[in-house]
């Protein structure tokens, strides 16, 4: 089945039920008439028949276009299957969906005060202008779904050489594959081992940033001996760093363990990739991932301009 922008709909303010209407501008802020339109992440709203479906069965109430405040009714595919980062495409027109759901706005909103109930807070999805131009209500939509990049980088001589098996690196494979099989990013992982070389790491880090690996995580080489470098490469590449991270970890386990406080590792945006260096040591990994994972969705959508 084709997915379509069964429905386009605009409202002169916010807080009312939008009303359809056969074709639409997009300018870089939206629908040129639409009361939502401006310079944020929200510009343009979707919401896709398959909840509209779900919700009148539930309420035994028929919904028209445009009743829940969206901009697009979109019919095809049902968005609940759709991450932030991905795309859609109207002709000419290129969307980044930028946000799933939103705060209820209760009395604020019009369908909420008439039936007491909302879809658009949990599957409605939100999106901002890539390229602007003109769409017509039917007009056929192309998905486009992003993946979403995870490198492992383990960093050992000795697993380099196959004198030693790679505990850590395929650990934090799995434990990152478990994080994200409950959501909604495309996920895609690869894992290497390379030797405790500066120029061979840098290596490896270079072309997982060159490939927009949205993570990579390095195993290996964060200590004080005389091969380990991983940090220093790191710190060089490093166009940000986010410090708080790992001095907050650092804290947590000093206090179990004082030689937790002799790991130097660092988190760096080298240009639109996370990178985080952990010890080479599986409880290490599953200690550091436990705190990473509370800010790096939120670190993700900063780092594409729609933090919020």
């Amino acid at each position: 089945m084709k997915i379509t922008a069964a429905s386009i709909n605009i409202s002169e303010r916010k807080g009312v039920a939008k009303k359809p209407i056969p074709r639409a501008e997009l300018d870089m802020n939206g629908i040129t008439v639409d009361a939502h339109a401006g310079d944020w992440h929200r510009q343009i709203s979707l919401l896709g028949t398959p909840s509209i479906r779900r919700f009148e069965s539930r309420m035994s109430r028929s919904i028209n276009p445009g009743e829940f405040g969206e901009n697009l009714t979109v019919d095809g595919i049902d968005l609940n299957e759709v991450s932030v980062l991905d795309h859609f495409r109207i002709g000419g027109v290129d969307l980044e969906i930028t946000q799933i759901g939103k705060t209820c706005h209760g009395d604020d909103c019009a369908i909420f005060r008439e039936v007491g109930k909302c879809v658009m807070p949990k599957e409605g999805l939100f999106a901002r202008v890539i390229s602007p131009g003109v769409i017509e209500a039917g007009q056929e939509m192309q998905y486009l779904p992003r993946p979403f990049k995870v490198r492992v980088i383990t960093v050992s001589d000795r697993a380099s050489a196959g004198k030693y098996t790679d505990l850590s690196g395929p650990r934090l494979t799995e434990l990152v594959q478990e994080h994200y099989s409950g959501s909604r990013w495309h996920l895609e992982t690869e894992h290497e081992i390379v030797p405790d070389d500066p120029e061979k790491i840098r290596a490896a880090i270079q072309h997982a940033v060159s490939s927009e690996t949205d993570l990579v995580f390095t195993t290996g080489g964060t200590g004080i001996g005389p091969r380990d470098f991983t940090v220093d490469v790191v710190e060089e590449m490093a166009d940000k760093t986010i410090p708080g991270i790992m001095e907050n970890i650092r804290i947590k386990s000093g206090t179990k363990n004082p030689n937790a406080l002799l790991s130097r590792s660092v988190c760096a945006v080298i240009g639109s990739s996370i990178v985080y260096t952990l010890p080479g040591s599986v409880k290490a990994v599953e200690e550091y991932l436990q705190e990473i994972w509370k800010t790096s969705d939120h670190m993700i959508t900063m780092l594409h301009g729609i933090g919020h």
